[in-house]
């Protein structure tokens, strides 16, 4: 049974070790669309037991999807400290040049210290990113993305058992690399899941959001992620917002990208390239976006703030009730979470 927190804030509940999916689908004898997907109806708060091979009929003609096409990156660096000792590094989101944000893993660091990574290029942390606890800014004395091409392998957190190579990591729409974690939400889309959609008139249009490391020990609000809506994608969702159609997020990124496109217009997404920047809470609500696709978050991430602004608190206990009480999956090889408005 679901125990649920009273108080305000992001969603609380207890997650059981064994709903962590620890292996992606297809070491578990499945493929990639296989995953199980809930469907949670923000009409009447009912829920819908599926896999995610049906989302084509799940859907109506006329819907529209939009996904985040940015291809992960081999994030996770090897780093030697001045003592000898040993660190995972992993890098997170360019500023310019080769100023990073970084993440030492689970170490304390100091101002000026500097890393040796791969091939004898170093890393030197300034000084902490904003506010955060665990998030430094670095300089690197080489092109980091070709470190990471040679050097990197996928980030992985404790609950995935064994290194997975980094395909297992993409989308089969992957476009320009960027992300240091996995725009996950959208892994489960296979060839024929797409050709279907298309057959059944139902939109896939994409922007693209490189995603930075993931705030999972910290709960931190999300911080700063550069974007780029492309003017077909921008003139497709305003089209199925002039029309009444549904336009179904891949994804928080996704979300987080058309509700930042929609401030720098005037009446619409706008095509445009920027940083992200918003944090979506049930106050500041949502205007673009009816739908949305997703996985299922941890208990207090910020990631549930925003599913709560678009489903309610009622919803959304409803819904992870039933994910808990139906053993999904957690994470990003786990099962899916579709909270769908009405047609």
């Amino acid at each position: 049974m679901m125990q649920l927190e009273e108080h305000k804030g992001p969603l609380d509940f207890e997650l059981p070790a064994d709903l962590e999916a620890r292996q992606p689908p297809e070491a578990r004898g499945l493929r990639r669309d296989q995953v199980r997907l809930l469907v949670s109806h923000l009409e009447d708060d009912t829920v819908e037991h599926r896999q995610f091979v049906e989302l084509p009929d799940v859907l109506q003609p006329g819907d529209l999807l939009v996904a985040n096409d940015s291809a992960t990156v081999a994030a996770a660096l090897t780093a030697k400290r001045l003592d000898g000792s040993s660190l995972t590094l992993h890098i997170s989101t360019r500023l310019t040049g080769e100023l990073w944000v970084v993440e030492p893993r689970r170490v304390s660091v100091s101002a000026g210290e500097r890393l040796i990574l791969s091939g004898g290029a170093i890393a030197t942390l300034l000084a902490p990113y904003e506010d955060s606890q665990r998030l430094w800014l670095a300089s690197f004395s080489t092109d980091v993305r070709k470190l990471m091409r040679t050097a990197g392998r996928p980030i992985a957190y404790p609950y995935v058992h064994g290194q997975w190579p980094l395909e297992m990591y993409q989308t089969v729409y992957a476009g320009a690399s960027g992300s240091a974690e996995m725009p996950s939400a959208g892994r489960a889309f296979s060839p024929d899941v797409l050709e279907r959609l298309a057959h059944r008139g139902i939109g896939f249009m994409t922007l693209t959001l490189h995603t930075g490391v993931a705030s999972l020990e910290a709960h931190e609000r999300p911080y700063a992620e550069e974007f780029w809506v492309p003017e077909a994608t921008a003139a497709a969702v305003r089209s199925a917002r002039a029309e009444g159609r549904r336009v179904i997020a891949v994804g928080t990124t996704v979300v987080r990208a058309l509700e930042s496109a929609v401030e720098m217009g005037s009446g619409g997404v706008v095509a445009c390239h920027a940083w992200a920047e918003l944090m979506i809470t049930p106050e500041r609500r949502v205007s673009v976006v009816d739908s949305l696709l997703t996985g299922f978050h941890e208990p207090k991430a910020t990631h549930l703030a925003m599913l709560e602004a678009i489903a309610g608190r009622r919803h959304l206990e409803t819904a992870y009730a039933a994910a808990l009480a139906g053993r999904y999956l957690w994470h990003e090889f786990g099962d899916l979470h579709l909270i769908l408005s009405k047609a």
